[in-house]
């Protein structure tokens, strides 16, 4: 994707969430949006956590988010250290409003360390910037892709993740900078 979406994006801490991946994601983001920054985190909601799927809903952060009322043209992505879910599915490692202001990612299933495996940075940031992208994209009005290199595909697995891009394919590109212009 190129540089400078005309886009601002404040990050928002959900819960604790650790500084370093929120410095190194915001980095990320900086290349590809007009800016980026942290704001101030937010506690996690209360009445969010499910303790019979030991789960937070993440809509119920999300609502939260958009409590913060972030002004037109600020895309807010909250980043959680906990294990999220929507209705009807598992798990989820993230979740946004088609369209809208917010989004929330959560970075707990992103780490090697999750399925026992032996903690793998450079992947970690990969797979937050992916998902982050992800969210943003809907954020935006993109839809999910059919490529399964684009970064829209929805990601069923982390496999689904680790094989796709962190940018966009020509396509949603192109659907992206056309609603940008107000375009069909």
């Amino acid at each position: 994707m190129g540089v400078g979406i005309p886009v601002d994006v404040v990050l928002i801490p959900v819960g604790d969430v650790p500084w370093e991946p929120m410095e190194r994601l915001k980095e990320e983001l900086e290349r590809r949006f007009r800016s980026c920054s942290i704001g101030d985190p937010i506690p996690i909601p209360p009445g969010s956590y499910n303790p019979r799927r030991r789960q937070y809903l993440s809509t119920a952060i999300l609502r939260s988010l958009l409590q913060l009322n972030p002004p037109e043209g600020v895309k807010v992505l909250g980043v959680a250290d906990v294990d999220l879910y929507a209705p009807r599915l598992n798990f989820v490692f993230g979740e946004a409003q088609l369209g809208g202001r917010c989004a929330v990612i959560s970075l707990v299933r992103l780490r090697q360390e999750f399925y026992g495996l032996p903690p793998d940075e450079e992947l970690f940031r990969q797979r937050t910037v992916k998902e982050a992208m992800h969210e943003l994209g809907h954020t935006l009005g993109l839809r999910h892709c059919l490529n399964s290199g684009c970064v829209m595909f929805f990601s069923n697995s982390l496999m689904d993740t680790d094989r796709k891009s962190a940018d966009l394919c020509p396509r949603c590109l192109n659907i992206l900078l056309r609603a940008m212009r107000g375009g069909p």
